[in-house]
C-alpha cells in the first residue's frame, strides 16, 4: 500500500473519530448542566481529534502535491 493510501485510511479513522467526538460534544451539551464537569473532558477529545485530523489532512495534500510534481 502506498503513503497516500496508508494516509487515507488513516484519514477515514479518524474523521470517525474526530465525529463521535463532536457527537460526544453535542450530547453533553444538550444534557447540561447534567455531568457539567465532564466539559473540559470532552471538549479536549474532540479538540484533539480534530487538530490530528487538520495535521494529517495537511500531510496527505503535501504527498499528494509531491506525486503530481
Amino acid at each position: 500500500m502506498s503513503d497516500i493510501e496508508t494516509l487515507k485510511a488513516e484519514l477515514k479513522k479518524l474523521s470517525a473519530r474526530a465525529t463521535k467526538a463532536k457527537m460526544d460534544l453535542h450530547d453533553l451539551s444538550e444534557d447540561l448542566p447534567v455531568n457539567w464537569q465532564s466539559i473540559t473532558e470532552v471538549a479536549a477529545r474532540a479538540q484533539a481529534a480534530y487538530a490530528e485530523l487538520t495535521e494529517k489532512r495537511e500531510a496527505l495534500k503535501v504527498l499528494e502535491e509531491q506525486v503530481e510534481h
